[in-house]
């Protein structure tokens, strides 16, 4: 392994070196390909256009990423601008310059979240009877651009030290995979708030479960974020919220918080069956405005319990503002305005 990880330190020295000019777009590349991205932005617009798409955008991102993390932990993998430092590979030699980032030391996703995106369009253009040779230019000209945006995105997280590349490859390789076995699943569009909520329960489970056993056999799962604290050259890039608890917490909080908008009480039945393409685009307006508000809430880390608890209900509210809150909200107003044109 000290042979590979060196390989990928020389590929970032490189990338470093000579794409230094790109680093705005390598910087862009990472927060796009970050699962923040979905929860506030994919998916509010792709609920109002295509709810199917937006149900398999939140599945794949959760489990997606929920499976990342147990692999983190079962792998034990490492990160270039800390291997550098505690490695031996170079012995009495200089270690290779790394240069770190603000986003260097953050954890990023997801290959799967660009493949949903890109067969749910593909069966748009089936649905619309394209014409073939149309619909096999979309084909090439879609997947060639997925396969450009993952392309960036990998040499993003190797350019920014925050990844190996065979970490990277791996990664994009198992987001497309869970994406894929995701999406044969029908169970996910109407499963009950009792599946939601058993499912979030279970993962949570498993995944402290996991940790509790390992660390009563002397194992520190939490070893990254020491070694992420010890290397990284500016105390405050390290986020709390990017530690494997916050991640779990705001990916459970964000899948319970899609079962509680989809089965609220505050949707009814006039409201989910709105269609006119007016509605929809204020529902993604709104949406979008109030999570870009939400989004700008931070809570201290100070106390580690209360700030899991937080980013678990901060998660839940983002996936109801646009599923329930703001179409309950907009119906109201719209119903109001048809009662005052009918008097």
């Amino acid at each position: 392994m000290d042979l590979l990880h060196s390989w990928g330190v020389e590929l970032a020295v490189h990338l470093q070196a000579t794409y230094s000019r790109y680093q705005g777009l390598f910087g862009l590349a990472s927060t796009v390909a970050d699962l923040h991205t979905t929860f506030y932005f994919f998916f509010p617009i792709w609920f109002h256009l295509r709810r199917d798409t937006a149900l398999r955008l939140i599945w794949v991102s959760v489990l997606g990423d929920w499976l990342n993390l147990v692999l983190k932990w079962v792998l034990f993998g490492e990160r270039p601008y800390w291997w550098v430092h505690e490695t031996r590979f170079y012995g009495a030699g200089p270690a290779p310059a790394l240069q770190q980032f603000p986003i260097t030391c953050h954890a990023m996703g997801a290959a799967g979240v660009w493949y949903v995106m890109v067969t749910a369009l593909l069966a748009i253009a089936t649905e619309k009877r394209c014409p073939p040779l149309l619909y096999r230019f979309l084909q090439l000209g879609l997947w060639g651009l997925m396969g450009l945006v993952q392309l960036v995105v990998c040499m993003s997280r190797v350019y920014m030290a925050a990844h190996f590349p065979h970490q990277v490859v791996a990664g994009a390789i198992t987001g497309v995979f869970v994406a894929e076995v995701v999406s044969k699943e029908k169970w996910i569009y109407s499963a009950s708030m009792r599946r939601y909520f058993y499912t979030t329960l279970l993962l949570t489970s498993i995944t402290v479960g996991f940790y509790l056993v390992l660390k009563a056999l002397g194992v520190d799962l939490l070893w990254t974020l020491d070694k992420a604290q010890r290397w990284c050259v500016r105390a405050e890039w390290v986020h709390l919220d990017s530690t494997p608890f916050a991640s779990l917490m705001r990916n459970m909080g964000t899948l319970l918080g899609l079962g509680l908008g989809l089965h609220s009480p505050l949707c009814s039945e006039a409201e989910k069956k709105e269609t006119s393409t007016g509605f929809k685009a204020g529902c993604i307006v709104v949406s979008l405005f109030l999570l870009q508000l939400l989004d700008g809430w931070t809570f201290s880390p100070e106390d580690l319990r209360t700030f899991y608890f937080l980013s678990f209900g901060k998660s839940a509210v983002a996936l109801l503002v646009p599923t329930a809150l703001v179409p309950r909200a907009l119906g109201w107003i719209c119903k109001g305005k048809k009662e005052d044109k009918n008097l």
